[in-house]
């Protein structure tokens, strides 16, 4: 997918940011309402990372992290605290980081730069985790949250292109 090269104006720029934040806010809320059924505790579907995946392809790089840092700050002020922010800010930022450089490359599609993010969310939640804990022994259960991060960024990855197809160009901008 390329970035459309038309100019939005301010407030059609900042429309759009509101409604993508606003969207991780919905997605984030309908998360908390699933129920602890994941046999792997710490799993979650990452259903807010499709709003950095709207962000990333229609927008650009600096966009997806500028909505990605609002998306989980608002989120954890709402719904978490500071622990979740700092786990989250550790995730997010990475997965950020990692999805920006493989959309880059060209070399790869949305799924699997959503794969790529899942995993490199939970191997930061991980490091922060070892490093608040002042610990490495937990870094075992990155193996199980890898294999968790590979189903969750595909079923992310497949539902971020489907919305990315049905999203307005006139807001969002032109899609592959």
């Amino acid at each position: 997918m390329k970035n459309d090269k038309r100019k939005f104006s301010g407030a059609e720029r900042t429309a759009a940011y509101a409604m993508l934040i606003a969207l991780a806010l919905v997605f984030s809320w309908l998360e908390a309402q699933i129920p602890a059924f994941f046999a792997v505790p710490g799993m979650k579907l990452g259903l807010t990372n499709i709003v950095v995946l709207i962000a990333l392809y229609r927008f650009g790089s600096a966009q997806a992290m500028a909505v990605n840092i609002l998306r989980i700050v608002l989120v954890s002020v709402l719904f978490g605290g500071p622990w979740a922010m700092i786990y989250s800010l550790a995730g997010g930022m990475l997965s950020a980081i990692v999805m920006i450089i493989l959309k880059k490359t060209g070399l790869f599609r949305i799924v699997t730069v959503s794969i790529a993010g899942g995993i490199s969310h939970n191997a930061g939640q991980i490091i922060a985790a070892m490093i608040v804990m002042n610990t490495a022994a937990i870094a075992w259960y990155l193996a199980v949250l890898w294999f968790t991060g590979m189903l969750s960024g595909a079923l992310i990855g497949i539902l971020g292109y489907e919305m990315i197809k049905r999203l307005p160009e006139r807001v969002f901008g032109k899609g592959e």
